[in-house]
């Protein structure tokens, strides 16, 4: 575990999701029945194009807010914004480890992301033929 704002975060740079992260993961979208999980090898959640949870292949959750409800949850927990490849996700908040062992105070926030991303304009996806 590595250590970001003063809270313990699953996995490291060269650790992989454990199957424990996963199923809470899974646990935390299945509150929510109208969000499909997707990803095989990177579990992630989307609507319209626009992705708004991510599970990092190193074991950090990512979860998408808006800038009020963002600001807050970074105070609130003492969180961090989300890095990916080294590149700040602004729109992105770390998930400490023991609010994301917490499926029933998380939900609220996925809840958010989600009605959140429905406010976003649709990304033209690309299939493959």
């Amino acid at each position: 575990m590595r250590m970001k704002g003063g809270f313990k975060y699953m996995g490291g740079a060269n650790n992989r999701q454990s199957p424990e992260t996963i199923a809470l993961y899974d646990k935390l979208i299945a509150t929510h029945p109208e969000i499909e999980r997707k990803g095989a090898a990177n579990p992630y959640t989307s609507l319209n194009g626009n992705m708004f949870t991510m599970l990092s292949p190193s074991g950090v959750m990512a979860l998408r807010l808006p800038e009020v409800e963002r600001k807050k949850f970074l105070k609130q927990h003492n969180a961090v914004l989300f890095e990916a490849y080294g590149a700040v996700m602004k729109e992105y908040v770390a998930v400490p480890d023991d609010l994301l062992r917490n499926t029933k105070a998380l939900q609220k926030y996925l809840g958010m992301s989600y009605e959140y991303v429905k406010t976003l304009k649709p990304k033209a996806t690309k299939k493959k033929t």
